[in-house]
């Protein structure tokens, strides 16, 4: 499976069937956790607290699942881009399975599942490393004008 999105002649991606969204890439950096609990206001210690996490069971503090969602849906209006793009993504839904960590890549793959008056539903999900950490996830894009 390919990772390079379908363009047209002038470089921008076309939204049909089959064709794959550009590929999301971000590392969260050690500190994400911290601001998304502050921005979020869930301070579960196992996304602030590496020793309480550790504890626990866990490797370390470990991301908070929304704010890996957050990056699913980046991925979607990134692939519309210009003014429109933020309120280009009408719905998402996904599964969580899987645990991230800061410092660590996620990407997040997409591919146009179809396409019907205007919108693109799309299937998603988001690995770090082997792990899938959201899977099954579906959205509903407006499809921008084409130039």
């Amino acid at each position: 499976m390919s990772t390079d999105p379908k363009t047209d002649g002038a470089g921008a991606f076309t939204w049909e069937p089959g064709s794959e969204l550009p590929t999301l890439a971000v590392t969260p950096d050690r500190y994400v956790t911290v601001r998304y609990a502050g921005a979020s206001g869930d301070f579960n210690p196992i996304h602030v607290d590496d020793e309480f996490a550790q504890q626990v069971g866990l490797p370390g503090k470990i991301l908070h699942g929304l704010w890996t969602m957050a990056q699913v849906a980046r991925a979607q209006t990134e692939a519309v881009g210009g003014a429109q793009a933020p309120a280009a993504l009408r719905r998402l839904s996904v599964e969580f399975r899987g645990m991230a960590v800061p410092e660590q890549e996620i990407t997040v793959t997409s591919k146009v599942k179809g396409v019907e008056d205007g919108l693109a539903q799309v299937t998603t999900q988001a690995k770090q490393g082997s792990t899938r950490v959201v899977r099954n996830g579906t959205a509903e894009i407006v499809v921008p004008p084409t130039a």
